[in-house]
């Protein structure tokens, strides 16, 4: 049967599947299962609800916070920010690290507003925008995605909104073209890679679009496949109870450098990148869904910047 699982597409998904690996491996001794978590960033499920059999291989949502606001404590022109996240627990945990980091890195900054929306509903986000507008914010701190990140930009272009946004999921499909020229310099993203990246993650980013004619954003499976190859070599077996055991604090090569995987709640610690929307230059090459634009790097964060404590409490299979 399946031993390996991997998942990232919501917190919610990936809170049930931690829950559901850690009965069945408890219920079938010698038929263990490993979750390979890729993209769901809820910090707890590498703190209150961390597993021996869980590894993520994103940043999670406090650490891009971390990273975000780092930058954003040197930025004098912000002075007001509004909240607009999704109303399950990604967004939930966005609006309290934004407020928490804020306030330790720039006490001086007013959250002049917040909302929490329904996921993947909103069809029109123009009175979201009026909102804000009307609150003074110079800037907006989202961890939206998708649908709700694209419709709320397009919203802001068409509504004269001029503020910044501090974002984690520019980069998804649909928002590069949603975001359009009207957005250039204002938008902001966090991420573990970026459109142009040099060595590794440049020619497959390439090689992506030339056969499937979209763009690769999802670096976190990369992480996956390396950190696995890498176990199991190590292990000299492809048994998940030895792969978790050389798994756990493994140090590897990754496109962004050296990454680790911390024992003590097996969150993975890399590099992050701040980059921002302009136009695709000689410098910043890439264009994502031919919309002649890209996300130009402004800043590169080693890992202990970014790298936040844990809770964790560890149990490990005796």
């Amino acid at each position: 049967g399946v031993r390996y699982i991997t998942q990232g597409s919501g917190s919610a998904v990936a809170g049930a599947l931690i829950d559901a690996v850690n009965r069945h491996n408890a219920r079938n001794p010698g038929k263990e299962v490993i979750f390979l978590n890729h993209s769901a960033v809820d910090p707890d499920f590498t703190n209150s609800k961390c597993s021996y059999w869980h590894f993520r291989f994103d940043a999670d949502t406090s650490m891009k916070m971390e990273a975000l606001t780092t930058f954003m404590k040197d930025q004098a022109d912000i002075k007001k920010v509004y909240l607009l996240n999704q109303n399950y627990s990604h967004g939930h945990q966005v609006a309290k690290y934004a407020k928490e980091n804020l306030k330790r890195k720039r006490p001086d900054v007013e959250v002049v507003g917040e909302d929490l929306h329904p996921l993947a509903q909103v069809r029109d986000f123009a009175p979201y925008i009026a909102k804000i507008k009307a609150s003074g914010a110079d800037t907006v701190i989202t961890g939206n995605w998708g649908s709700d990140l694209a419709l709320l930009v397009k919203a802001a272009n068409e509504g004269g909104y001029t503020g910044k946004f501090y974002t984690y999921y520019t980069g998804v499909t649909g928002t590069p073209t949603a975001l359009g020229t009207g957005s250039e310099g204002r938008v902001y993203q966090v991420s573990y890679n970026h459109y142009n990246m040099s060595g590794d993650m440049g020619k497959w980013q390439t090689e992506f679009r030339d056969r499937l004619k979209d763009d690769f954003y999802t670096g976190s499976a990369i992480h996956i496949f390396k950190a696995l190859g890498e176990a199991m070599a190590k292990a000299k077996s492809t048994d998940p109870v030895k792969v978790a055991a050389v798994m756990e604090g493994l140090k590897f090569q990754s496109y962004n450098g050296e990454v680790e995987m911390r024992k003590t709640d097996h969150q993975l610690q890399q590099p992050l990148y701040l980059t921002r929307w302009q136009k695709a230059d000689a410098k910043f090459p890439y264009s994502p869904e031919n919309t002649g634009m890209t996300l130009g790097l402004v800043k590169e964060f080693p890992a202990y910047v970014a790298s936040t404590p844990t809770s964790c409490e560890m149990k490990r299979p005796r």
